[in-house]
């Protein structure tokens, strides 16, 4: 489908419909209006076909695993079923490993627990915390913001070239770490360049895709990663449950995750009073406890609605709704977008911007406030690459009602507006309207510092 077919026809987004889309919100100004989430690369809506989904199976509810029921056969069949509707999903290859987790974070910090010894880590400064911060036990090479996706692969090549020998043995086991997409700019990263540097040096390569699933396909056989971690509800998915898909060698080798039944094969007391524990070398080995099934078994079920919607649809119209945001934003001249690689960058859904003159808190509170519409305000967990975007040290933001910069200073924070599935085009023409007027003629309403955040003052 071509953007201009995604203009006239809006079947895309009726096909995937979303929880949530027809919930009204007070507006402080008076009234009820339909709430345009616009928050999307923080938590997306969950499908509606995830939710019946989940509904269709709660009654049938059963331990997984475990059980010699037929609701817990059933249980274990759903929960098993939905790894192979994962792997499907990600393109997985034979041998690799499926794990089911509760998040992006929680997937790089299994991983991180799993790496070998003397591993040395290559991360870029503008990464999501999630993947800068789980590598406390490694050594940790951070490479600096680039400016082009050839920079990035070439910064990337020098730093793996110049690697130190930590032993006589050679330079011992490598791993990069890179995101698909920013979770700030919304800009496209060279993942299949940067694998295949990685290659090249004996390294391997973890993509953070919380960011690029959801809007593009992802795979880990065409990409040539070797593990790719996301997130169910960046996915369309409700909150706890998320993926670490990928090369099985290394979460072999680690010892479990977490400590517990399901992860263990075997345990017996010892004559000298200790325990003996055999552990899996399935994917069982790092999901120790009762899982997550429905939780596993809703991210299966956004990956088959997304697939059946198929992504070419679906990447067509989100160029359309990024072409409609991007051009309105463009036509005030306050408005300076975030962007690392340049305005002709591919990029999804996520747009980060600062306005001259404006405290980000109180530009994003009146959006919700006065015209309902939720966006996100601040670092976006990714201080560093704001730091960098934003030419100034983040900081926390003083009272909401004071411009956060002076014309002509730097400022602070910054205001990121998200999208996807289910978005229709009345929510960014709000959106691109409240922007517009805000500017122009300022918030309608005070508003005060309560607990940390922005709120509209109703005091008066």
């Amino acid at each position: 489908m071509s953007v201009s077919t995604a203009v006239a026809d809006q079947s895309v987004c009726a096909s995937l419909p979303v929880l949530g889309r027809d919930v009204t919100v007070p507006l402080v100004t008076g009234g009820e209006v339909t709430y345009a989430a616009l928050d999307y690369a923080a938590s997306a809506p969950a499908l509606q076909r995830v939710w019946d989904d989940v509904a269709a199976y709660a009654p049938y509810y059963g331990s997984v695993h475990r059980g010699a029921g037929y609701l817990s056969q059933l249980s274990t069949d759903l929960f098993e079923n939905a790894r192979r509707t994962v792997a499907e999903f990600l393109g997985c290859r034979d041998g690799d490993q499926v794990v089911f987790t509760r998040s992006t974070t929680d997937s790089l910090n299994l991983l991180a627990a799993a790496l070998p010894a003397d591993c040395q880590v290559f991360v870029f400064e503008t990464e999501h915390h999630a993947s800068l911060l789980p590598w406390r036990n490694a050594r940790v090479t951070y490479l600096d913001a680039p400016s082009s996706p050839r920079q990035a692969v070439e910064t990337l090549e020098r730093a793996l070239a110049d690697r130190t020998v930590p032993n006589e043995g050679g330079y011992g086991p490598a791993l990069v770490c890179v995101t698909g997409a920013s979770n700030v700019t919304g800009e496209l990263w060279p993942v299949r360049e940067l694998a295949a540097a990685a290659h090249a040096h004996g390294a391997r390569i973890v993509l953070d895709a919380a960011q690029l699933a959801p809007h593009h396909p992802v795979s880990v056989a065409d990409l040539d990663v070797d593990w790719v971690a996301f997130s169910g509800h960046k996915l369309y998915a409700p909150f706890g449950s998320g993926v670490l898909a990928g090369r099985a060698d290394w979460l072999r080798a680690a010892d479990p995750y977490l400590a517990g039944g399901g992860a263990s094969r075997k345990v017996a007391r010892r004559t000298d009073g200790g325990v003996d524990v055999e552990w899996h070398e399935s994917a069982a080995r790092h999901e120790a406890g009762s899982p997550n099934v429905i939780g596993a078994y809703s991210i299966a079920s956004a990956c088959a609605a997304l697939t059946e919607a198929g992504f070419d649809n679906l990447v067509a119209r989100e160029q359309y709704l990024i072409e409609k945001v991007r051009t309105g934003l463009a036509e005030v001249p306050e408005v300076r977008i975030l962007s690392l690689f340049g305005d002709d960058a591919p990029r999804v859904g996520v747009i980060s911007f600062v306005v001259e003159g404006w405290n980000s808190s109180h530009f994003a509170a009146a959006l919700s406030a006065e015209y309902g519409i939720g966006v996100r305000d601040g670092l976006f967990c990714a201080h560093p690459l704001l730091r960098t975007l934003l030419g100034s040290d983040p900081q926390t933001q003083g009272e909401c009602g004071a411009p956060e910069a002076a014309p002509g200073e730097k400022s602070l924070n910054a205001i990121r507006v998200s999208f996807g599935a289910g978005t229709p085009d009345e929510h960014v023409e709000r959106f691109v309207d409240a922007v517009r007027e805000l500017v122009q003629d300022g918030a309608r309403w005070n508003y005060r510092t309560e607990d940390g955040r922005c709120v509209p003052d109703t005091s008066a």
